[in-house]
């Protein structure tokens, strides 16, 4: 059992991470999205098609690169003095490996989906495919001490001078190829930066038995990692060759303009919940405790984000990224609703890793891939609207598997969840209710309609959790206070 003393500490070990965590991800997201407005205004849906294309390829190698072990790296809980060290050479040898592979591919992706710019562009993305290993370790060692202030400025800095040179270079007309130099810029940067800030440095010893001893649990997480890779990119496979790169590329505007806040609010917590959970891996109170306070606070920002984004699609679409990508209003509709039970997925995932179940992990994994692949196969027969949907409904079904074993573990069953986050999801869905409708007034123009529904949907958002007093909106406030109490204790000192 952790004594109060040691509860205390990963408190406000997993709050202050909690915290470097979610301003570094803002300011990435945020430079992000300056950027990709710029590129969507500048670029054609047919670029961002053919990108997305080859990331299909790119992040399938990029799981093989690192088979798990970085998952393992941060849940270990005592690390031996080769583990890393192992780790960093196999995941570069297995990078430069798959990196040649996915080369040598490119003029086999450019016959199967009849685009000859697949080939170079393969072998460009190979390329950064190995520089992104270089980094993998640092990454791990940062996020397993929660040191993600370290992350937060390698990440900002590269999104930003990335972002920065494809506006460049789309501007000067480079089409696509703005987009691949963004990546490997990116990649570049971040790589760089790890190694400036991170103190840890490869030693010269390669033992096979640390591999082997961490791959007891990074096995189980890389074939999962593999699977659920594979399952998330077989959507754009399947509308690039059944229907269009053009249509590949409005749903990949929505389905990117989706996870905007989706994998925001669930990158937060996601990164900070595995080092926390494992970290109290042996208190079951403790562990339960944590795990309802992430999916209630998770859940009183995402809810109305999602719901909220679904309201005004129309005119964040037509005023962030132009006429031209209203197509992809109706996909990004309903991918809202799959975004909903994300943050529910992410939590009931974490508890799985941190009390070391990665064998349960994959098996859960296996069944929720195989029945989604199927149902995917099945909607991608009548249209891409139909597989968003397919989408939605294993999202639902996904979430109660892995809430299933929360409770045999925890006791905290996915009903249990729900009721607790019932409260927030009724004053989200009377915020919708509201929001809405504006959108039928049609003498506002788009840009001040989006303004206007943002408006009215925060201030009513935040006056229903007032007014019913939800307990994960007093403990948001509560916990706002000491941070500044804290803050301005600081400043006096």
């Amino acid at each position: 059992m952790m004594d109060p003393i040691d509860a205390s500490n990963l408190k406000r070990r997993a709050v202050s991470a909690t915290l470097w965590s979610g301003l570094g991800l803002f300011a990435q997201h945020g430079v992000q999205l300056f950027v990709t407005i710029a590129l969507a205004r500048l670029l054609s849906p047919e670029d961002f098609g053919t990108v997305a294309v080859i990331l299909v390829f790119a992040v399938v190698a990029q799981v093989f690169s690192d088979s798990g072990f970085g998952t393992a790296l941060v849940q270990k809980r005592e690390l031996g003095a080769d583990d890393a060290s192992s780790v960093f050479y196999f995941n570069v040898a297995t990078g430069a490996a798959l990196a040649l592979l996915l080369a040598a591919a490119g003029p086999w992706i450019a016959d199967f989906y009849g685009g000859e710019i697949l080939a170079p562009l393969a072998a460009f993305m190979a390329l950064n495919l190995f520089v992104n290993t270089l980094g993998s370790v640092q990454t791990a060692l940062l996020t397993r001490e929660m040191r993600f202030r370290l992350l937060m400025r390698a990440q900002v800095t590269a999104t930003a001078i990335s972002g920065a040179v494809a506006i460049a270079l789309a501007w000067q007309g480079f089409g696509v190829w703005s987009l691949a130099f963004q990546l490997l810029t990116s990649s570049c940067v971040t790589v760089f930066l790890l190694w400036r800030l991170s103190p840890w440095r490869p030693e010269r010893r390669f033992r096979p038995e640390s591999l082997r001893s961490l791959f007891r649990f990074g096995g189980f997480m890389f074939l999962s990692a593999l699977l659920d890779r594979l399952y998330t990119k077989i959507s754009p496979l399947l509308i690039g060759k059944l229907y269009s790169i053009r249509d590949l590329g409005f749903y990949h505007r929505a389905d990117s303009t989706e996870q905007l806040p989706s994998s925001l609010l669930s990158g937060i917590v996601g990164r900070v919940a595995l080092p926390a959970f494992s970290a109290a891996a042996g208190d079951e109170a403790l562990l339960r405790k944590g795990v309802h306070k992430a999916i209630t606070t998770l859940t009183l920002l995402s809810f109305p984000a999602m719901l909220g984004l679904l309201a005004s699609a129309h005119a964040l679409v037509f005023t962030l990224f132009g006429e031209k990508w209203l197509p992809a209003v109706p996909f990004l509709q309903v991918l809202c609703l799959r975004g909903l039970l994300m943050p529910l997925q992410v939590i009931n995932l974490n508890v799985l890793m941190a009390l070391g179940h990665s064998n349960l992990f994959f098996r859960l994994e296996v069944w929720k891939k195989m029945l989604g692949l199927g149902v995917l196969l099945v909607a991608s027969q009548f249209s891409i609207l139909a597989m968003a949907s397919g989408l939605v409904a294993m999202a639902f079904v996904a979430f109660l598997m892995n809430a299933h074993y929360t409770g045999v573990f925890l006791g905290y069953s996915a009903w249990r969840q729900l009721r607790d986050v019932a409260g927030n999801l009724l004053a989200a869905l009377a915020m919708l209710s509201v929001v809405w409708p504006l959108a039928l007034w049609d003498a506002v123009s788009p840009p001040a309609m989006l303004g206007l529904q943002v408006a009215v949907g925060v201030v009513f958002y935040v006056s229903a959790c007032w007014l019913f007093r939800l307990p994960s909106f007093l403990d948001v406030l509560a916990e706002a206070r000491v941070l500044l109490h804290r803050a301005r204790s600081a400043g006096a000192a």
